[in-house]
């Protein structure tokens, strides 16, 4: 547990909030890990609570720092920085991956830098800062997390049309045609859709989403961010 306390407080400094170790660590607990650990709480209820205080803290900043907009161009801006891709860039900025508490399965398949994990943690910490401190202080940690993606100059070009970003990104660097490849699982009534798409050599990046075609875009968004990341290194390697 001290151990436990110690990586604890290193991440509160990262997220720029103290909260109760306790919630804190159900909030790091993925179901593999509590799965492995005789069926313990795990985070996805802290999950569920956050994606609301998410998506209302982003809400409300876009209503009222856009007032031009229209609904619709509100609503593609809330995705882009809510979607899937976008919380896991946001937990990579934070260093999040090593203090999520994995099972052995998800850790030896790299579970630790997977979008959706990544992303699901995220929002149990929200969860975990809502309960802990409140409303004004779970919504001011939103804003400081998104803050980064808000300052990208492509972040709502390629979140609006990922797939056409995507496109333009791959056609630059001579790659070829991104190509898509999508799995269904899941009942009729609540089918999960997952894209894999493949740029050349360059990258493969997944996603998922409950139509084929909004599986492609959050595939096509992760490409792009992960494009994103890579440009740096390659420049100093050039």
């Amino acid at each position: 547990m001290t151990g436990m306390r110690a990586e604890g407080s290193s991440l509160q400094t990262a997220l720029g909030v103290s909260i109760d170790p306790e919630i804190l660590e159900l909030a790091l607990t993925h179901r593999s890990y509590a799965y492995e650990h005789g069926g313990i709480p795990t985070n996805e209820r802290l999950e569920f609570l956050g994606d609301s205080i998410l998506g209302q803290a982003v809400t409300v900043m876009l209503y009222t720092e856009y007032p031009h907009l229209s609904e619709g161009d509100l609503a593609k801006r809330r995705a882009s920085l809510v979607s899937t891709a976008a919380l896991a860039q946001v937990a990579r900025g934070i260093g999040l991956g090593p203090y999520i508490r994995l099972g052995r399965g998800e850790t030896l398949t790299g579970g630790n830098d997977k979008a959706s994990i990544l992303a699901d943690t995220v929002e149990a910490l929200i969860g975990a800062v809502y309960l802990d401190a409140g409303v004004d202080v779970s919504t001011a940690l939103v804003l400081r997390l998104i803050a980064p993606l808000r300052a990208d100059p492509t972040r709502f070009g390629a979140s609006l049309d990922p797939k056409t970003a995507l496109q333009e990104l791959a056609a630059h660097r001579a790659a070829g045609v991104p190509v898509y490849t999508v799995t269904e699982s899941g009942p009729d009534h609540s089918k999960v859709f997952e894209a894999t798409v493949a740029v050349g050599a360059l990258v493969t990046a997944r996603g998922q989403g409950t139509s084929k075609k909004h599986a492609e875009m959050a595939a096509a968004l992760e490409a792009c961010a992960i494009l994103g990341r890579s440009d740096e290194p390659r420049a100093r390697t050039s």
